[in-house]
Order: C-alpha cells, then structure tokens, then sequence
C-alpha cells in the first residue's frame, strides 16, 4: 500500500510531516534535564486537551489496551466489583480485561449501534446501597460502530445516586478529536492512545488520574509492575522514568499538543464534526444507514457504515487496499461483515475526507452496489462550501 494516499481508518491516522520529523531525533540522555524539557510540557500539554487543571498526567510505552490495564490495576482490587457496558468490540475487550484481572463485573447488555443508558447505570447505583461497585466504565466513543456515549450525563446519574465509585473512561478514540470535559465530566481515570487524536503513531498509552484516583492507589491490591503509577510518578520527580522512554514518540506528542492548542481545541472539535457531516451526507446520498442508531450518537471520527443486507463488507475494504492502495475500517464482532468504517480524525481535512469518499464510491461500484459516481461527493461537496462559508462569515 502506498504511502501517498492517506488512511481512512480509525487509528493510526495520518501523521503530519511535523510530528514525523519531530520523532526523528538524535539519542539524547533519557536521564537528563533535556528529557525533562520534553516529559513535562508533554504532560501539561495533555492535560490541557483533557480540559483538566488538576489531572495528573501518566504516559506508558504501550498502547489505549495498556492504559486500561493502568487504570484498573492502580485503584482495585481482587474481586472488586465494576459496572460496565457492553455496546461494541472496545467495550467487549475491557470487559475481558476486567474478568482476567479477577474483578466482578457486571455487564449491562447493549445492543450494538446504541450509547451506554445512564439512566440504567443511574438505577444499578442506586439499588447499591452497599457501595459493592468501586468503578464505573464507559467507552466515550466506540470505535466499531461510530457510537458516541454522554458521559456528562452518567456522572450525572451518578451523582444522584449519591454513589462513590470511580468513573473511568475510555477515550482513545476521542480525546484529541472530540469535547472531552475531564474536570467537569468527574472522570476520575481517562484513557487514550497516542496513535489517534494526538497524530503519533502507535506506542504511547495516555491517562489523566483525579485525586480521588490518585488516592485509590493506596488500597489497590491487584498486581502492577510496568503500569505501576507510583514508580512513574518517582520518575517523573527526577526528570526521568522507572525504565527506558520513548524519547522521540514524547517529543512528537509534546509537539501533537501544541499543534491542537494552537489550532484551538474548539476548532479542532469543530473541524471533526464539519468532516463527519460531509461523510454523513455523503452516506446518506448513497441511501445507506450508519450503525449508530439515532443522530445523538453520531461519532465525529469514525463513520460505520451498514451495506446492503447478504454483502460482505469486508470486500469493500479488501478492494479498496488491492485496487487503490487506500485503507478503511473493516466491521468488528457483532458487525463484522456488515459493515465497513471510514475514520475521519487526526490529521485530517475537508478534501482529504472526499478522497477518502470517492474511492469508497468506485470500490463499490466496482462490487456491484447501486451507487452512482459522484453522488457522495457531490453531497460532501455541497455541504464542505456551505459550512466553510458559514465559517468564513462567522470568522467576517
């Protein structure tokens, strides 16, 4: 596959010359105060992008799987219970995680293609009154089927419960590209990934801990060596890790973050949801359904798109890979096969994403689907004007 075009799939995203230069760096002393001048800007920075003032900022050579595993195993433990959903493949693999680890774990069944009911979690709470749940885990954006779930409103539901667990959450494929709100949301443990909204490749898992996490740590019985936050945190106090870093991929997220401050996060937010409409019409334009069941749950950086029923979804994506050298999302789990994604974050623009549109229309109308050239980009097109131009008299 060609390096040329770029990928439409929902991580890695496309990475900018800057950020692919700024990884590329000589070998410096990873003990030394010039270590320093990137580990710490590197955490402010990222607490910035969570809309945090206070979340203690820890970066592990891993990826978004690593950092659950970070959160789960610093603040519980052996048989600790934990309320979850299960609406998608991401969700389904925590919950596999939390099992493995010894946790109990109540699963709160969710159709795929649906947003996590606070209202339900609210009820499982409150019938609580024991406080037997010590976290609540909820996937911001799932990833295979392009759902996004309200988390405000679950802190909400908790509040009222008047319940303490912890919430935790998973934001690798939205923190970075989409509002995420970690003070006034009351995450206390956030997790991402450095291969998505932060523009890196793969390598880096990101979280934020509140002090209430942060405190959790003390009775926190479930094994941790590499994920331990205590040895990071004595690390970061001397300029350093408890291991070797990975020096270049933290200078280029030092630079990930500045390029989305600069930019400014609404912009940014902005910028996603101006390219997720032009898929969206271009979908519709197609007279095609997205899995995500209703408009409010319409994820701003990925699209999962359902094709006609007896299709293989999977051939649009092995079609597109052989024929043009582009890369989409393959359907996960429940929707494998009936689906196919286009992801539209990261590094990524209005006629970027009509590229990405027009090969999906010539793959599959090489495969035979009732699609007519042009329709998908013609309706991204016309919605890309109009909203640059409401931009442009906004910016007048």
């Amino acid at each position: 596959m060609t390096t040329q075009n770029p990928v439409f799939i929902p991580g890695p995203t496309n990475i900018p010359d800057e950020i692919r230069k700024a990884c590329d760096m000589a070998t410096i002393d990873h003990r030394s105060a010039a270590f320093g001048n990137i580990l710490h800007p590197a955490r402010a920075g990222v607490q910035q992008v969570l809309k945090s003032t206070s979340a203690e900022v820890f970066i592990f050579p891993s990826s978004g799987t690593g950092g659950w595993e970070t959160a789960l195993t610093n603040t519980l433990s052996p048989g600790d219970h934990v309320l979850v959903a299960r609406n998608g493949m991401f969700s389904h693999r925590w919950i596999d995680m939390c099992q493995r680890l010894g946790l109990s774990v109540e699963v709160v069944q969710t159709p795929w293609g649906e947003g996590i009911s606070a209202d339900r979690y609210g009820e499982i709470l409150a019938a609580d009154t024991d406080h037997r749940i010590k976290a609540v885990l909820a996937t911001h954006n799932e990833t295979a089927t392009g759902v996004v779930s309200d988390i405000g409103a679950i802190r909400k539901a908790m509040d009222r419960a008047v319940h303490p667990a912890l919430l935790f959450v998973d934001g690798v494929s939205s923190i970075g590209s989409m509002d995420f709100q970690f003070d006034d949301w009351g995450v206390d443990v956030a997790v991402t990934g450095s291969q998505k909204g932060f523009m890196l490749p793969a390598g880096l898992g990101i979280l934020g801990f509140s002090e209430k996490a942060m405190a959790a740590r003390g009775d926190a019985a479930l094994n941790r060596v590499y994920f331990d936050v205590r040895d990071m945190e004595k690390g970061y106090a001397n300029n350093a890790y408890p291991y070797t870093p990975p020096v270049g991929l933290m200078n280029g997220l030092k630079l990930g973050c500045e390029m989305l401050l600069g930019e400014g996060l609404d912009n940014v937010f902005a910028r996603h949801h101006r390219i997720a409409q032009g898929v969206r019409q271009a979908v519709a334009s197609w007279g095609m359904e997205l899995c995500a069941v209703s408009p409010e749950l319409y994820s701003d950086t990925v699209s999962a798109i359902k094709t006609p029923e007896g299709f293989d979804a999977t051939e649009i994506v092995n079609l597109a890979a052989r024929k043009y050298n582009v890369a989409f999302g393959v359907g996960l789990g429940e929707v494998a096969g009936k689906v196919f994604r286009i992801g539209h974050l990261g590094s990524m623009s209005d006629v970027m994403a009509l590229s990405g549109i027009a090969t999906a229309e010539m793959v599959m109308a090489d495969l035979g689907l009732d699609i007519r050239l042009g329709s998908g980009v013609a309706a991204a097109q016309d919605y890309y004007r109009q909203s640059a131009k409401q931009l442009q008299q906004f910016a007048a």
